[in-house]
C-alpha cells in the first residue's frame, strides 16, 4: 500500500510539473487551470487523464530512452509520376450549361432509340388524318 501511495504522489507531481511548464497551445480540451484542479483533487484519475488526453504529443509519439542514430535513407528507383488530370478552367455557369447540353443530348438519344425500337408506324401518326 505505501508503494501505491508513492506512485500516486509521483504521478501527481510529474503531471502538475508537466501541466505548469507546458505552453497553452499544447494543452488540449480544457484550460491549464482546470487540469491543475483535476490533478490536485483527483490525483490518480487526473494524472492518467492528463497524460492520456490532456497534453499534445509530438508527431513522432513519445520517445523513451536514447534516440537511435538516423539511418541514411536508401535511394530506391522512383516510379514514374502519374500524369496530372487536366485542370478545368471553365466557370461554374459554363460547366452547368455544358451539363445541361449533355443531359439534353442523352434525352434525345433515348428518344431516337425508342422511336427506332417502336418502328416507323408509331412515328407517322401525326398528320391531318387524326383531326
Amino acid at each position: 500500500m505505501p508503494l501505491l501511495s508513492l506512485l500516486i504522489v509521483a504521478l501527481t507531481v510529474v503531471a502538475l510539473i508537466d501541466i505548469i511548464t507546458r505552453d497553452d497551445s499544447q494543452v488540449k480540451h480544457m484550460p491549464k487551470f482546470v487540469w491543475v484542479l483535476l490533478v490536485v483533487f483527483l490525483p490518480l484519475i487526473g494524472g492518467i487523464l492528463w497524460f492520456a488526453i490532456g497534453r499534445e504529443y509530438p508527431d513522432g509519439g513519445i520517445r523513451l530512452g536514447r534516440e537511435r542514430p538516423a539511418r541514411p535513407a536508401r535511394r530506391e528507383p522512383s516510379a514514374p509520376a502519374a500524369p496530372m488530370p487536366p485542370v478545368d478552367t471553365r466557370s461554374t455557369e459554363q460547366q452547368i450549361a455544358d451539363l445541361d447540353r449533355e443531359i439534353e443530348e442523352w434525352r434525345l438519344r433515348e428518344e431516337i432509340a425508342k422511336r427506332k425500337k417502336d418502328g416507323p408506324a408509331a412515328g407517322s401518326g401525326t398528320g391531318a388524318s387524326e383531326v
